[in-house]
């Protein structure tokens, strides 16, 4: 195992483009017995809309249907939107279509019969999903026991290299760093607290706290101290 990770690590790491990056998670896949493979990635902001990006190798039909289809990612196809479990690992049956069943029709015709997906989360809040698939074989107990580890592991470091590359691009505030003092005063901010309150607290003036609350406003590229706030806690920030 630890020879399996050693062998790949390094030659990952030094990847700068995301489409290689996921071909090369795409061979570890095929290795490992798998036909296809399938990454998302969904940012935590912007918060209305988070931003999202998704690989995979499935047949050109697959992906053009999906295109077409709306409930794609009701079905766990993108990145979870509500994860109680980052390291959570399913796989997908006709229960996890019980609301599209057509669509679970449409993936087996595609040649999508047997997978396995998995989720993570990193600091920043992005949501990661991993899911490898193949035409023939049920996975059995045994292979799961064989390979869960290296299936964990290239889910997490495909999610790490991934965010390494994309987040920086697609979601610039996680880059941002503020003092202590600007993270104090963000936090009381979050608390509904008003400046002469926040002052009170932190036995400063009014006007020095608004100063930190004005820096970390532009930091963030916020419109106003509560999207500022909030921002800063869904990054985890504010810990």
């Amino acid at each position: 195992m630890k020879s399996w990770q050693e062998g790949y690590l390094n030659s990952l790491l030094s990847i700068e483009s995301e489409q290689e990056l996921f071909d090369e998670i795409a061979i570890l896949a095929k290795d490992m017995g798998f036909d296809y493979c399938a990454y998302g990635i969904q940012m935590s902001v912007p918060i209305s809309r988070p931003f999202v990006a998704w690989f995979n190798n499935f047949s050109k039909e697959w992906q053009e249907c999906r295109q077409e289809r709306s409930d794609y990612a009701e079905v766990g196809a993108g990145p979870a939107q509500d994860l109680k479990n980052p390291l959570e690992m399913m796989i997908p049956t006709s229960d996890v279509f019980v609301n599209t069943p057509e669509l679970w029709n449409e993936a087996r015709i595609h040649g999508l019969h047997f997978g396995w997906t998995q989720f993570s989360r990193d600091a920043s809040g992005s949501v990661g999903m991993l899911t490898l698939a193949r035409t023939v074989a049920q996975l059995t107990e045994y292979e799961l026991f064989e390979n869960k580890i290296k299936m964990a592991w290239l889910a997490q470091f495909s999610h790490a290299s991934m965010s390494r590359l994309l987040v920086p691009k697609y979601a610039p505030e996680t880059l941002i760093t503020m003092t202590l003092r600007e993270k104090e005063v963000l936090r009381w901010t979050a608390e509904g607290k008003t400046a002469n309150e926040i002052g009170q607290i932190l036995a400063v003036s009014e006007r020095t706290v608004n100063f930190h609350i004005s820096n970390v406003v532009t930091k963030l590229g916020a419109s106003n101290k509560t999207q500022a706030a909030v921002k800063a806690a869904t990054l985890g920030m504010l810990a």
